[in-house]
């Protein structure tokens, strides 16, 4: 087994399916060149059937994008197929996503069938698309609820219809991290032909857990992971790609690596929120505007004097700016003394106390002190200005 972990992005086929963050065909193509940038193995660039909106992007995107694969997504049905080969006619690697629920729940409920039935489905929808292309990818939809035998079954026949990658996703991402890598490791362990294909780990972040999940499945053998830019997706969201990238370099004993280039993170990072108008919460991990932001008094000293005091990451290594000193009332006398030399301003003891004194006063009326309030402080404390 490989120590390469394939990230195959869905920002542009689940993650889009937020309300209100659709884009068109011109802007998914901005996106899907920036995530060629960024280094994904592979785009989904939509569900070809489902509207002529779809089709087109995953038409334009094959063409506009040249390293990844391509991957289009479908039903168990060969119409769904049918549109997908149309639509994936210009990409220079191809591959066809198709697949159908394994769980009780899903064939009893959603299919009003039979496990026979769904099992016969899903291999006949893996043959008829290898008619077409060489890398098919079957999802068993909501395997993390499915019965664990017949799920490895499943997956069994699948890869002998064909397939190349098998997808168990956490569809309503409600498991735990020891149940999914479980779940995994059962298949690696019961599946006698799983080393024909790869396992793919597609996890939503109901509970939070998303990213986490992900995690799990690939230290018990999956070797891709589906995942979006700042884990946004239906409902909760998706795996975070920034997230398991820089998991995954800060963890070199996990003996994993990824293709990405994390410098191009926080810039793709932008481009996904301004483009879907989804904003990004401050204290997310890797991309948030606070994630190597530094306001207790206690930590910012600590980061001035040895910057991995506080910190696990450069902020350089994900193209973030350098980290911030952000100054509040909680903030000491040594992120204040940095900060009002960076604006000129160089203290001895004695003035840096008088200051000290004038800063809190101002910082519990305003929550937070910026430039231009240090330079109105120190005029009010009458402390004269450093010559340069």
């Amino acid at each position: 087994m490989g120590n390469k972990i394939y990230i195959f992005d869905t920002t542009l086929r689940d993650g889009e399916q937020v309300p209100g963050c659709q884009l068109n065909t011109k802007e998914k193509i901005i996106v899907a060149k920036a995530l060629e940038e960024l280094g994904v193995d592979v785009i989904e660039a939509g569900f070809p059937i489902s509207s002529p909106g779809d089709f087109n992007s995953v038409v334009e995107i094959s063409k506009a994008v040249s390293n990844p694969i391509i991957c289009a997504l479908t039903r168990a049905v060969e119409k769904d197929i049918d549109a997908a080969v149309a639509a994936l006619e210009y990409a220079k690697r191809k591959r066809i996503h198709t697949g159908i629920g394994s769980s009780d729940s899903h064939i009893q409920h959603k299919f009003r069938s039979t496990r026979e039935k769904v099992l016969e489905t899903g291999v006949a929808a893996v043959k008829y698309a290898r008619k077409f292309v060489d890398d098919v990818e079957f999802f068993c939809e909501d395997a993390g609820r499915a019965d664990i035998v017949f799920l490895a079954q499943m997956v069994e026949a699948v890869i002998a219809a064909g397939a190349t990658v098998v997808n168990i996703p956490d569809t309503t991402g409600y498991m735990l991290p020891w149940q999914y890598g479980e779940r995994i490791k059962y298949l690696v362990d019961n599946v006698k032909n799983i080393d024909k294909a790869i396992i793919s780990c597609h996890n939503h972040n109901d509970l939070g857990l998303a990213t986490s999940n992900a995690m799990a499945g690939v230290v018990n053998g999956a070797r891709q992971i589906e995942c979006t830019i700042n884990g946004i997706g239906e409902r909760a969201g998706n795996t975070a790609l920034e997230e398991i990238a820089m998991i995954i370099k800060s963890h070199p004993s996990l003996g994993l690596e990824t293709g990405i280039n994390t410098k191009k993170l926080v810039p793709i990072s932008h481009l996904v929120s301004t483009m879907m108008n989804m904003p990004v919460q401050a204290n997310k991990a890797i991309v948030g505007r606070n994630a190597f932001a530094h306001s207790s008094g206690i930590h910012q000293d600590g980061f001035l004097k040895n910057r991995e005091t506080y910190e696990i990451m450069d902020p350089v290594d994900v193209g973030a700016d350098a980290s911030s000193i952000l100054l509040s009332a909680r903030s000491g006398r040594a992120a204040l003394n940095h900060r009002l030399a960076n604006v000129g301003y160089m203290l001895n003891k004695e003035q840096l106390d008088i200051a000290y004194e004038a800063f809190l006063n101002m910082a519990d009326k305003l929550k937070q002190v910026n430039d231009d309030d240090l330079h109105v402080l120190m005029k009010e404390v009458s402390i004269e200005k450093a010559k340069a």
